[in-house]
């Protein structure tokens, strides 16, 4: 399993073949202490913020970080939240690419004002 550290140390990639059983992204996500949800084939979590700026603002930062990584979420937004749906197509579910990102969606989020390390 990788820690929070090792999936904010490595890049998507292409990647085939089947997605990984529940129970390994149940895993997954406790070792790298993820707080998602995985939910139809998909890491998903919802971000709350005070306003619309500051939503945008997450969105547009979010844009930039997985647009480098090639590998884009499904959002969700409205006024004051986001929701972030991350899933790898070519495998019809998660995959450790999806974790990457998830990891460096948390990173960005704890960035932001007032939410710490």
């Amino acid at each position: 399993m990788l820690t929070f550290a090792d999936l904010l140390s490595r890049t998507c990639r292409h990647i085939d073949g089947p997605s990984m059983e529940a129970a390994a992204v149940s895993a997954q996500l406790a070792a790298a202490g993820l707080p998602w949800r995985h939910v139809d084939g998909s890491l998903v979590r919802e971000f709350r913020f005070g306003n619309y700026y500051e939503t945008i603002a997450f969105v547009n930062a979010l844009a930039f970080i997985v647009h480098a990584q090639d590998h884009h979420p499904d959002l969700a937004v409205s006024f004051n939240r986001c929701e972030v749906r991350f899933n790898t197509h070519s495998v019809g579910g998660v995959s450790e690419n999806d974790f990457i990102c998830a990891a460096k969606t948390d990173a960005l989020w704890r960035t932001c004002a007032g939410r710490g390390a």
